[in-house]
């Protein structure tokens, strides 16, 4: 390399905002896209069946034990329209969280790829909100394959049911932003282990199956704070009809996740690889 080389700067960058955003993350997504061709389908598709695995052998079959359930709106419907739009929700969490966990762990710790990325004009926020909209687009395509066959079935009890594919959406975008703040922490495999430990008891416990009614008041407290519990009532109030105020706090919810996820994820990435 000759000295006027070594002179050439690799990518100009200001301060302020221009040192976070440069307004350009569509190429994070368009360079996951082109990287996704390589990948094996049979993992991804892995990741849909689960819930439908889940709606065919409970939904069905025990459902036809069950009969019908109480929804927390007070509302009687079958045991399958109960847990499938909770099983909806799942598939979008599953989704976004793979992506935004797994796939950012080995892009951070073996790949390099984000030093590779902050190198460029590339600000922090354009790599963590590329990465987290590519973590939407599979917890989108999850959701509706699994809405297609809710659907088919007969699960949807409304035609407001329409709107629980923005809703999953935004689902997604709260456990997408969540998940890669909290990767980006992680130096091992073994700590990646914990994203399992916190992913299955919230799965199981945040009125996915059976309704939180039967829980102690204490209990229910607790599994109000989950996530995971916010996105099954929003979902479920869409599908079965039962629009109240109360979604609208659901909402919120996932907003304040979305913002947080971001902020601490871009501050995060800055603190690695530009401070």
């Amino acid at each position: 390399m000759t000295t006027a080389q070594a002179q050439i700067p690799v990518a100009s960058r200001g301060g302020g905002v221009r040192a976070l955003w440069a307004g350009n993350p569509q190429s994070v997504i368009q360079r996951g896209l082109i990287a996704a061709r390589s990948s094996s389908w049979l993992i991804v598709l892995s990741g849909f069946f689960e819930p439908v695995f889940y709606l065919a052998s409970m939904g069905i079959g025990l459902g036809s034990m069950i009969g019908d359930v109480e929804t927390s709106q007070g509302v009687s419907v079958p045991y399958a329209a109960f847990i499938a739009p909770a099983l909806l929700a799942v598939a979008a969490m599953n989704g976004a969280i793979y992506d935004s966990t797994w796939n950012v762990f080995f892009k951070l710790n073996y790949g390099k790829l984000y030093e590779g990325m902050l190198a460029t004009s590339l600000g922090p926020l354009d790599v963590a909100l590329g990465e987290i909209l590519y973590a939407l687009l599979r917890g989108l395509l999850y959701a509706t394959g699994f809405m297609i066959i809710m659907q088919v079935l007969g699960l949807n009890l409304a035609w407001t049911a329409v709107l629980a594919l923005p809703a999953v959406l935004l689902i997604a975008f709260g456990f997408a932003s969540i998940g890669m703040a909290v990767t980006s922490y992680m130096k091992t495999f073994q700590h990646m282990d914990w994203i399992n430990i916190v992913l299955l008891p919230m799965f199981l416990f945040s009125a996915t199956l059976y309704p939180i009614a039967i829980y102690p008041e204490w209990v229910q407290g607790v599994i109000m704070a989950f996530p995971l519990w916010h996105g099954v009532e929003l979902v479920r109030g869409l599908t079965t009809g039962m629009l109240s105020v109360d979604l609208l706090w659901h909402v919120a919810y996932y907003l304040v996740m979305i913002a947080f996820g971001l902020v601490f994820t871009t501050r995060r990435l800055r603190a690695l690889f530009l401070d």
